[in-house]
């Protein structure tokens, strides 16, 4: 670097420009440092999306110098974009030289983002113009031609802004759904778009549009503004066909000779320079490149001549789109997927070389040893560069208060009301303390505001009547308890107010709060009306490349089928996986060794956490006093009405801003509707603080794992988890959310918990040395038997026996937080280990208390929030146990959500008694509803004749129920009057519309033909079919087949009101005498449509089959002696592994019932496809009964069985294919194959099974 001359990099992109850049950030500023360079500018496509991580991954690298004790290294990062336009102009570099600067460019950024679809940026050169105040600007030639916006980009359907004539500032209209005016181009676009070029060149190539009208302002038509006739005018036509004509004075480009062209191209950069530097004066640069393209040298004169003309100075620039050479293949690669292109047709499509990346100083000296200026100019343009991102001064928003009050006075009001609603007349002091600290430290923050607004939307919420529940860390707060924020009373249960807010961290607060998932949407509004979408956004979410979708891109690219690629992708588990090991390959019957399949290997370990695109947080809201837009670029969501800012909460979190968290949560949805079902059919009132405390037969239900369907604990390790743990009170329950978490399955927390619990093992707390409390841990770990849990134990623990300080024990905490900062955690061993011993406690006692919460790296519940978590786990439980006809129709009412399909849903409310009825055309409605269960069903059985065989009658008259769930101890005895009448909304691709119709003309009367349904409803014919599908006219005397051939002679479409009384006269054709379905033909037919059958089940059609291999039920392994080789065949509906537990769960169901399967890690690692693959599973192994009465069968051997399931009759002729419900088809010969066009995993006999990592 001796004597180089200094230089910086200044058109820099990441892998945050979306399949263009293809290094991180992090791995730029590394490179660059490296490379000698004395600064770089970070300027990703039409997106500032990865600007926080270069200048935290900078910030990180400082402190670190620091710690280790390095002097300061002179680099500096600044922030900007690579404006690329959809109106021909050239690439524009754009960064802001001063704060106010910043904000003009993110502003710019949401005009285009707020004008196209989600992901899309339509920006014009006015766009520009309108916003360039202290933007320093590199316009950067585009060696190919014409630069015509982006691949795909399309305008909001909402966006109205009329851009064919210059308008008035006036006249400019508002962004789609916004109540703030955003500024607009005037530039003449002749609208409406359909879309803008899907294909275009790599980024020095030709891009051309095929689907939009550009037209070039005339201000481009000479800088003294006469409209010469000879003008340059450049226009791209709409596409007509699949070819579009880009014309040049209205010569096309394609056809125009090369000389031609450049001269075009050279005139309308030279426009473009001339506009810009007459009204932005001293702050243009033109970018000066070395791409080795052949014609470099010629290049360089002619564009030196450009700017010398016009007196812009010109910079060198490597335009670097990757940090290090070796990235090239990598970058070929998201080029293609970017195109949708196969490396094999890409052709100039890529780079001709790996010249785009970083380069040494003394590389670019030598490369611009003609233009030395150019590369002094790299420094000059950092010089004048003032703004950086940690400028940015957040200020949350002024929330109105009454006249007279200041914010934190009226909070501190609120509060002291809120007091006297949670405890009464008389708090205790210990609640005034508590409160007094807590308000003591929001006043010092500043954070009264804050605390208003979240308080602000919770009663917005209760207004409207929607369950909502804060939880995570601010249930520690008792102002968050007494505004009515959360429901877990922190003084009680002995909560940390330092995990929520501490006076010793820099840092704001967090307050999550849930409300019910299918009515968040109208809260999320409430917070855009109030604060406007100029000043509310939604946090992003970066969508990342995993394992699976790395796969299947790069495997498309390579030119692999897409059957590879799914046999390839059948053995990863998981969706955080660093790398498919070798071995897997083999396993799927491909060799490493093989050249393809070893580059697809390679490519898919670098483009793994790759940004793919941007998504929206599930509910994270930043707020601002002042316009959101000129902090962070603001995109249309893919949701009608949402909009979300371009950064997440990580680069939130580094900036220090403000989010409120508005969550959805299903439970809650599910838990309303049970309330409103009660108080309708029952007549009882509840609300969740109304629930009985404590009931024991809540509790005995839970202790036999009877949990299918209750928050938090119906999963199969929590199933497992129950009996053992024996739960007979609310705090047992927090116990039981957090334990079964891969925070203290890793730190081995599990087991010396259980032990002590079930008194097998004595409960001891160390002392420390004299003169410290001996009873000091006892306090800290004194609710969980010694054992710590919580991530609030883990910090007392720290700073108690180990005199951390707050500081200390909340880097601790933010190390714990997530399994994404394993790797952290080593940095405090010594420091703990060291402090416990120091006061006196035993070495190994000391190490294996660091072990246990070591374990939170990976992942830990803090306790407030598995208490607020416990409550619901409580309510979902006392509904499930008193009222479970009423629990499945809410459950059911409330999908998608938890871990079971609807199937089971049902199954487990028939095993509790529930009668459960079929979807009927003359009851029920769109959703699942109760009914008198004395009252006979009319629609069980047909009128006019049964086609159904024998089985079926006697299935459908037949309902087991377990003799565990009889009773329930008397409680609930009206609940069991009611029967479950499964709605129309369980059928695959029906309307609510239709629904709707059908229960508005069912109320003038019982239907009584299809024909009926047809005139009176005005449905169409695919909505009939659909119903005769589903067997849903059995009131009318028709069974399947027959509703089916009747539903065929239906006119297509609605039918107007005479037309459809005239069509009367289509059921008079006389029936057709069509034999009876068999029942294995209903269940599957169920099952394909509505995701399951109230006639059967699958397995009962295959148990001779499987009885032959000495395979059995599901039943005879529950009832098996303890130690005794089994055998079982069911499908899939579960596959668990919690973390990285040693154990993987598998949850098989026949007809008789369902078997809990184990196997060890080694089993599965061993057997991985066969039970990562398998819809129909056989299992063997050894069944194991605990003394708690859990049995699981302790797998060996796994064989997938799912092509059997093609293969379902009731005396399993094997392989006769299955005919359609309205078709008749004679008896055919066994053969094997898939019918044409589909392909295996589509055939849809039963529901996917749902699979937890």
């Amino acid at each position: 670097m001796s004597g180089a001359q200094p230089f910086a990099e200044m058109v820099a992109a990441t892998n945050y420009s979306f399949l263009r850049g293809a290094s991180p950030a992090e791995d730029m500023v590394a490179a660059a440092l490296a490379a000698g360079h004395a600064g770089m500018g970070i300027a990703d496509r039409n997106t500032v999306a990865g600007v926080v991580r270069a200048w935290k991954a900078l910030r990180d690298a400082r402190e670190k110098a620091r710690e280790e004790g390095h002097p300061d290294f002179p680099f500096k990062l600044v922030s900007g974009t690579r404006l690329v336009f959809a109106d021909g102009t050239p690439d524009i570099v754009a960064y802001p030289a001063t704060r106010r600067g910043w904000g003009r460019l993110t502003r710019l950024l949401t005009v285009g983002n707020r004008r196209a679809v989600k992901g899309d940026c339509i920006l014009l050169i006015d766009d520009l113009l309108a916003h360039l105040d202290d933007l320093l600007l590199i316009v950067m030639p585009g060696e190919g031609g014409l630069v015509l916006g982006e691949e795909g980009a399309r305008f909001h359907p909402d966006w109205h802004g009329p851009l064919q004539k210059t308008q008035k500032t006036s006249e400019r209209p508002h962004a789609p759904g916004n109540d703030a005016t955003f500024p607009v181009s005037s530039h003449p676009i002749q609208p409406p778009f359909s879309s803008f070029p899907r294909k275009r060149e790599s980024m020095d190539g030709v891009r051309l549009s095929n689907a939009c009208s550009v037209t070039v302002d005339s201000r481009f038509r000479g800088n003294d503004g006469r409209d010469g006739a000879n003008a340059d005018c450049v226009k791209v036509q709409p596409k007509l066909g699949s070819v579009s004509l880009v014309t040049i004075d209205g010569v096309r480009v394609e056809e125009a000779p090369e000389a031609e062209t450049d001269l075009r191209r050279d005139n309308v950069l030279r426009k473009t320079l001339s506009t810009l530097t007459r009204v932005a004066p001293n702050r243009v640069w033109l970018g000066l490149t070395m791409p080795y393209a052949g014609r470099d040298r010629r290049r360089r004169v002619k564009l030196a001549r450009i700017a010398a003309d016009l007196s812009v100075p010109l910079i060198a620039t490597n335009d670097a789109l990757y940090a290090t050479a070796e990235q090239r293949p990598l970058h070929d690669v998201v080029t293609c997927i970017r195109l949708g292109l196969k490396i094999e047709g890409a052709g100039t499509r890529l780079a001709a070389n790996a010249e785009r990346h970083l380069k040494p100083v003394e590389e670019m000296a030598r490369l611009f040893a003609d233009y030395p200026r150019a590369l002094a100019e790299t420094t000059r343009l950092l010089d004048r560069i003032g703004f950086d991102l940690g400028d940015l001064r957040y200020e949350y928003p002024h929330e109105p208060v009454p006249e007279g009050w200041t914010p934190q006075g009226w909070l501190e009001h609120l509060v002291r009301e809120g007091i006297g609603w949670r405890y009464g007349a008389n708090p205790g002091r210990k609640v005034f303390d508590l409160v007094e600290t807590e308000l003591k430290l929001v006043r010092q923050a500043r954070y009264a505001y804050y605390f208003l607004t979240v308080h602000d939307v919770v009663k917005e919420a209760r207004r409207l009547k929607i369950l909502c529940q804060g939880r995570g860390s601010a249930a520690n707060s008792v102002i968050c308890y007494v505004l009515g924020i959360t429901e877990v009373d922190p003084v009680a249960n002995r909560l940390l107010f330092s995990r929520f807010i501490s006076e010793d961290r820099n840092e704001p607060p967090d307050i999550d709060v849930d409300f019910e998932h299918e009515r968040r949407e109208e809260v999320m509004q409430y917070v855009y009306r109030r604060y406007g979408r100029h000043r509310a956004g939604i946090a992003a979410t970066v969508i990342h490349y995993r394992p699976r979708s790395a796969v299947r891109e790069i495997a498309k690219v390579l030119g692999l089928s897409e059957d590879v690629a799914t046999r390839l992708t059948s053995t990863i588990w998981g969706s955080f996986s660093s790398q498919m090991e070798e071995k897997r390959f083999g396993e799927t019957g491909f060799d490493i060794g093989n050249v393809e399949i070893g580059r697809l290997n390679l490519l898919v370990g670098q483009l793994l956490t790759f940004p793919r695109h941007l998504s929206q947080h599930v509910g994270g809201f930043v707020l601002t006093e002042d316009r959101l837009d000129e902090t962070v670029p603001i995109h249309n969501g893919a949701m009608e009405g949402r909009t979300f800012i371009e950064w997440d909460k990580d680069d939130i979190d580094a900036l220090k801003l403000m989010k409120v968290d508005i969550l959805a949560l299903g439970m809650l949805t599910c838990i309303r509707k049970a309330f409103a079902l009660i108080e309708t059919h029952i007549g009882k009132q509840y609300t969740l603080a109304t629930i009985e405390p404590d009931q024991p037969d809540v509790y005995d239900m839970l202790c036999k794992g009877d949990s299918i369907g209750v928050f938090q604990v119906e999963s199969r390790a929590q199933i497992n988890m129950l009996p053992r743990m024996r739960p007979r009170e609310l705090y047992d329950l927090v116990i039981q959310v957090a334990i079964v978490r891969p925070g203290p399955i890793q730190g081995g927390m599990v087991h010396p918990y259980l032990r002590r619990r079930q008194k097998i093992e004595k409960v001891v707390y160390p002392s420390p040395a004299s003169p410290h409390d001996p009873n000091e841990l006892r306090d800290v770990l004194g609710k969980t038997l010694g054992v710590p849990l919580f991530q609030e134990q883990a910090m007392k623990l720290a700073i108690v026996a180990a005199e951390f300080t707050d500081a200390d024990a909340n880097r601790l905490r933010r190390a714990m937080a997530t399994f994404r900062n394993v790797g952290t955690m080593p940095q405090f061993e010594i420091k703990m280990v060291e402090g416990m011993v120091r006061r006196g406690y035993p070495r190994d006692f000391a190490e294996s208390c660091f072990k246990q919460i070591q374990g939170f790296g990976s992942y830990g519940f803090p306790e407030s929030h598995a208490q607020s978590f416990a409550l619901l786990v409580y309510a979902s439980s006392y509904i499930k146990c008193r009222y479970p006809a009423v629990f499945a129709c809410a459950l059911l009412n409330s999908q998608p959500m938890g871990f079971y399909a609807p199937a089971q849903i049902v199954r487990d409310a028939r095993e509790h008694g529930v009668k459960v009825r079929a979807i009927d055309i003359n009851r029920g409605g769109w959703d699942n509803s109760l009914e008198d269960a004395v009252r006979s069903s009319s629609s069980s059985f047909p009128r006019k004749r049964e086609s159904m065989d024998g089985g079926a009658r006697n299935l459908l008259r037949t309902v087991t129920v377990d003799s565990r769930f009889r009773g329930n101890d008397g409680k609930g005895e009206a609940s069991s009057q009611l029967a479950l009448r499964i709605g129309f909304r369980q059928i695959d691709g029906f309307r609510e519309a239709w629904a709707e119709a059908i229960v508005s003309a069912r109320g003038q009367g019982r239907f009584t033909s299809i024909e009926d349904v047809a005139r009176r409803a005005n449905l169409p014919r695919r909505a009939l079919r659909l119903l005769a599908d589903a067997d849903a006219f059995r009131s009318l005397g028709l069974d399947r087949r027959t509703a089916l051939w009747e539903a065929r002679r239906t006119p297509d479409g609605e039918l107007p009101l005479f037309a459809a009384a005239r069509a009367r006269e289509l059921g008079e054709e006389p029936d057709a005498l069509l034999p009876a379905m068999p029942l294995s033909e209903h269940v599957v037919a169920d099952y394909q449509l509505t995701r399951l059958s109230l006639k059967g089940h699958p397995m009962q059609f295959l148990r001779e089959s499987f009885r032959r291999e000495g395979v059995l039920s599901c039943a005879e392994v529950a009832s098996g002696r303890n130690g005794r080789r089994a055998k079982v065949a069911g499908v899939v509906l579960v596959r668990q592994r919690p973390g990285e537990g040693k154990a993987i769960f598998i949850t098989l169901e026949d007809e008789t019932g369902i078997t809990n399967v184990l196997l060890w890690a080694r089993t599965f690692e061993a057997q991985r496809r066969q039970v990562m693959a398998s819809r129909l599973m056989v299992v063997e192994g050894e069944i194991q009964k605990s003394p708690e009465g859990v049995v699981h069968l302790m797998g060996a051997t796994v064989h997938d069985r799912t092509a059997e399931l093609d293969r379902l009759s009731e005396d399993h002729r094997a392989e006769i294919e299955l005919s359609r419900a309205d078709v008749f088809e004679h008896p055919q010969m066994p053969r094997h194959h898939v019918p044409r066009g589909s392909h295996p995993r589509d055939v849809r006999i039963l529901p996917k099974s749902r699979d937890f990592h």
